[in-house]
């Protein structure tokens, strides 16, 4: 019967060729398997010598008889196509290990179009795998060349992480400050910010938003290229703008940065103040800034003087005055000096006053022992308070009064040779402390003082409560001194003082403000109070100017060269002060501290003037006392100086000495012998209760000493 079975398929089907399968067939492992166990199954039909149509499910009934026996070669070789297709494997399985080993396992061709096809379907799994080869010291430039090659793209340069980088700085408003620091203004959630190009702030922002982009993270070394370009393009294509720190100003308006996380900002002009969105102004953000309440209107200025230990009526006028100069976006600002005893409440009271104006982390600090961190810190606040200070150092008294003004610092840039940072602005400061720190009459005219008295224990209060209070009225009082801002703005053009101190700007611009609080002069005549106060401790400190002072109660006239009137002091003195380190070791020093001393001196009655004489031009200084109080004359009107009998030409104009008419002091009063004598000048430091130095003596009858022998000029003074 199997035999009538064969013959019936070889009947009707022929037989089986090897080119009559399709690559289709030869490729699948099902259709291969299925063959094989049709073969098996018939071979084990033709062994039993019985079959049956049921017994062969998978055998056709046309299959040839020579089909079923041993495998062809053609099965053969299908048999090892399944097999290999079975121990095929991905080629970038385990890549990163195999590249550790060898580093030519990533230019494999099938890694290669491996890695290509994956770049183009998975753009974030390709960068991190690509990040993984790097770090096994994979050469990623030169895969970058081969995968673009593999892909047909060898002609066109792949972007870089640093030209991703930069493309997505476009996105950024550029610009540089007039230092030519590079700046960028970003928005970020509706709302605009302003970051230095290499701060922190912007570097965020940068890798923030390549991460959105890419889904992956940009190298340091990228970063660091990407920043170059945009600094350069900040500097070179982008416009110039000043960046402010808590305070700006333009055209006419002022901006008070609150430091919230909106950046908003407070617009006050000559019609009143509101807050903003967005200002026109740039401000930076730097580390330790708070932000300041939003400000409201109908609060009251005695609301401040609750929580500041003041002790008369002008000294919270002096206070809030400072207040108001803070709010301005240019100098000069005096300098705030608080004085008293321990548990006066010296560190409170600066502490608040920054809380209100230019809150910040850190609102107290030790004083810097450089000028660089001195910079440091007026780079990065509007205002400076300095706590505990024991003493001065002249340096640092120095630097105070050019950040008082308004100055220049430069220091050397970090890792370079030729480059400098530099700083030119004016800042606000406040010194606390124990003693009289300031004893330098430079510092001293730029100042205003104010002694704290001890508070008694049963009016002390918990710090925690008095700040509670505080912030409480904050807003309300932050609103009251705006309002003052305002009304400075509207007055100040027409705003004039009876005569301009040394600090003429700060006293303008208060007198501005005041009638907005207090009546009009209500500051002046606490001004020139204070500043007259600061007379005597300043000379007191002054170990030269207390001498010449205790030498001339004893007389009205002192001429001499330097060396002489060191001999001369050094006897009224005394030996312990004269050998002590504060006392000058060469005529020369005395000199200095003669011309420092000048300006204070003055106010006493006390002129001291320099010059060169004979034809050695030896240098002289005369030394002449009016004996004559300035305070007792300070309403008596300026008596018209005598008329000069010659003009005599300053001889050395570069240091501003001025020739004015003279009145004799001499035997003869007629004054026949007047001559002029040029005098070492400075901003002399006026007081309401004491006109000038002339003014002052128009009621002092002149006084005559005798003439020394040999002597032919007459000693004269202004």
């Amino acid at each position: 019967m199997s035999e009538d079975f064969v013959e019936a398929t070889d009947a009707t089907e022929p037989p089986c060729d090897d080119t009559a399968l399709s690559p289709a067939v030869l490729g699948s492992p099902s259709h291969a398997q299925e063959d094989t166990s049709a073969q098996k199954r018939a071979s084990s039909i033709d062994s039993a010598g019985t079959t049956a149509e049921t017994s062969l499910p998978f055998q056709d009934v046309d299959t040839p008889a020579d089909a079923v026996g041993a495998p062809t070669d053609l099965e053969r070789l299908v048999s090892a196509a399944i097999a290999d297709a079975e121990e095929m494997r991905d080629p970038l399985e385990d890549l990163v290990n195999r590249v550790a080993e060898d580093p030519g396992a990533a230019f494999t061709p099938e890694v290669l179009q491996a890695l290509a096809e994956l770049k183009k379907q998975n753009r974030a799994a390709f960068e991190t795998l690509r990040s993984r080869l790097k770090q096994v010291r994979c050469r990623v430039t030169a895969l970058d060349e081969a995968i673009a090659g593999e892909s047909g793209e060898a002609g066109r340069r792949e972007p870089t992480q640093a030209d991703i980088l930069v493309e997505l700085a476009s996105d950024a408003d550029l610009f540089h400050a007039p230092d030519g620091t590079a700046f960028a203004d970003v928005d970020i959630n509706g709302h605009r910010e302003t970051w230095p190009v290499r701060a922190k702030g912007f570097r965020r922002w940068l890798a923030r938003c390549f991460f959105e982009k890419i889904q992956g993270a940009p190298s340091s070394e990228a970063l660091q290229s990407a920043l170059n370009v945009i600094e350069a393009k900040a500097h070179f294509d982008s416009p110039e703008r000043i960046v402010h720190v808590r305070v700006g100003g333009l055209d006419g308006r002022l901006y008070l940065d609150l430091g919230d996380e909106p950046w908003r900002a407070v617009e006050i002009d000559a019609n009143g103040w509101r807050v903003i969105d967005n200002p026109p102004v740039r401000f930076r953000r730097a580390a330790g800034m708070l932000p300041l309440p939003i400000p409201t209107s109908g609060g009251s200025i005695e609301s401040l003087r609750s929580f500041l230990n003041v002790q008369s009526d002008a000294d919270f006028v002096l206070v809030v005055a400072w207040t108001l100069a803070v709010l301005r976006n240019r100098g000069p600002y005096p300098v705030i000096v608080l004085s008293g005893e321990q548990g006066s409440a010296k560190s409170t009271f600066s502490a608040i006053l920054r809380a209100l104006l230019d809150p910040n982390t850190a609102p107290l600090r030790a004083l810097p022992r450089e000028d660089h961190h001195l910079f440091i810190a007026a780079s990065n606040g509007h205002v400076l308070a300095f706590d505990n200070v024991s003493g001065l150092p002249a340096w640092i008294s120095d630097t105070l009064c050019r950040l008082a003004t308004g100055g220049g610092f430069a220091v050397r840039q970090l890792y370079t040779d030729m480059d400098e940072v530099l700083f030119d602005a004016a800042r606000p400061v406040i010194l606390n402390g124990i003693e009289d720190t300031v004893t330098r009459p430079d510092l001293a005219d730029r100042a205003v003082f104010l002694t704290l008295a001890p508070i008694p224990e049963e009016r002390r209060r918990l710090e925690t409560e008095l700040w509670a209070a505080f912030e409480v009225e904050r807003p309300r009082i932050l609103g009251v001194l705006l309002d003052a801002v305002v009304q400075g703005l509207r007055r100040l053009p027409e705003t004039r003082l009876p005569k301009l101190p040394r600090m003429a700007d700060f006293a303008l611009w208060a007198a501005a403000c005041e009638t907005a609080l207090w009546p009009a002069g209500t500051f002046w005549s606490a001004y020139c109070d204070n500043r007259e106060e600061v007379v005597e401790g300043v000379i007191d400190a002054d170990p030269v100017a207390a001498a010449v002072r205790a030498m001339m109660a004893e007389r009205t006239e002192w001429t001499g060269t330097a060396a002489d009137l060191l001999g001369a002091l050094g006897t009224v003195v005394g030996e312990r002060i004269a050998k002590s380190k504060s006392w000058p070791d060469s005529p020369r020093a005395l000199s200095g501290r003669l011309r420092r001393a000048a300006t204070f001196l003055r106010k006493v009655g006390i002129e001291i003037e320099f010059s060169k004489e004979g034809r050695a031009r030896t240098r002289i200084i005369r030394i002449a006392s009016s004996r004559c109080s300035a305070p007792d004359n300070a309403g008596a009107r300026p008596s018209i100086p005598s008329a000069p009998s010659a003009s005599a030409p300053s001889p050395n104009p570069a240091r501003y000495l001025e020739v004015q008419p003279l009145r004799t002091v001499a035997n003869d009063a007629d004054g026949s012998s007047q001559r002029r004598v040029p005098i070492a000048r400075a901003n002399s430091l006026k007081t309401n209760a004491a006109d000038d130095a002339d003014g002052a003596d128009a009621d002092c009858p002149p006084r005559s000493t005798p003439e020394k022998a040999g002597t032919t000029e007459w000693c004269a003074r202004l």
